[in-house]
């Protein structure tokens, strides 16, 4: 992946925090009171999407709107981080089809009106790149151990492949002689894994559907794990025994392994992991001092799925 290139956004494009934090107490307040929280409308790319407290957030500021939804990466609209929201206005998230298969007891596919039947929820996590920056997001969607929960898993099921869309009429980065990635990208998760309660298909981020430039019309999002982990528009999930290819690991596996679990003390080939840097907030530059939390800070939660694995051999 590219190294890290900062980006300046001017101050009047960025959603002001406070905004934000009065819209949690707002649904916090909903939730306690019994208040109905009104469905969520797919008549857009960008609607509205209630849901109810997910009961995480790691008390730490959210990263200004305009800088998640501008600084990305997404090589299927472009290498840089500024194309996938310039180059992703032709994609069509809407209608879309979301196939469950393999090893699986009652193989499914789930239009976007089943998904949204889900029970959401908004969960503020932090997300941190392997190219050495983090975010903090407010992210909206379900556990992803209920969509499996649906397909029936087999006993012989250990790993979820995930695979996402082609459609280079759609998305510039597809097209062309010279591609940067194999399409489709593809990525993939231990079972215990994705049924972690942290683990979350996500429909929206800050209170609305998500931006064709963050996944839509839905992602994954495995908070202790680097960025790459979690893939976007995906069209297929799929139960296997075996082990899974994954695009990045198969590129470089010397520099992006299967677990790819944020881990301070594992450098990558490059660059140092040890600290990060912080976008939004106190900007692009000055925040490289921020420590590298083991697990992204979710340790406490998912260590235990790694009981006896040497966390620098399986990287």
């Amino acid at each position: 992946m590219p190294p890290f290139r900062p980006l300046s956004i001017p101050g009047s494009e960025i959603t002001p925090e406070s905004g934000y934090l009065r819209r949690r107490e707002l649904l916090r307040l909903g939730a306690a009171g019994g208040l109905a929280l009104a469905a969520p409308s797919l008549a857009s790319a960008a609607t509205e999407l209630a849901a109810r407290p997910g009961g995480y957030d790691p008390d730490e500021q959210i990263t200004p709107e305009a800088d998640a939804t501008s600084y990305n990466n997404f090589y299927e609209f472009g290498t840089g981080k500024a194309d996938p929201a310039a180059h992703s206005g032709d994609f069509k998230p809407r209608p879309w089809t979301l196939t469950v298969d393999g090893l699986a007891g009652k193989p499914t596919e789930f239009d976007l009106d089943a998904l949204m039947a889900f029970e959401l929820e908004e969960r503020i996590y932090r997300m941190r790149c392997v190219e050495g920056w983090s975010m903090v997001i407010p992210w909206i969607g379900f556990p992803l151990a209920a969509l499996l929960d649906r397909v029936e898993p087999l006993g012989s099921a250990r790993y979820v492949a995930f695979e996402t869309v082609v459609r280079p009429e759609e998305m510039p980065g597809q097209r062309g002689v010279f591609q940067p990635l194999p399409w489709p990208y593809v990525e993939g998760l231990r079972l215990d894994e994705a049924r972690s309660p942290l683990t979350i298909l996500s429909l929206g981020m800050y209170g609305k559907t998500l931006p064709n430039q963050n996944g839509a019309p839905v992602r994954l999002v495995v908070p202790w794990k680097y960025g790459f982990k979690g893939i976007k528009s995906i069209v297929r999930i799929t139960l296997t025994e075996e082990q899974p290819v994954t695009t990045w690991n198969k590129l470089a596996p010397n520099e992006y392994g299967f677990y790819a679990n944020v881990n301070p003390d594992v450098d990558h080939p490059r660059w140092s992991q040890a600290t990060e840097n912080r976008i939004g907030g106190g900007g692009f530059f000055g925040s490289n001092d921020r420590p590298t939390l083991p697990f992204n800070g979710y340790g406490d939660e998912v260590a235990s799925l790694y009981a006896g694995m040497d966390l620098k051999a399986n990287f």
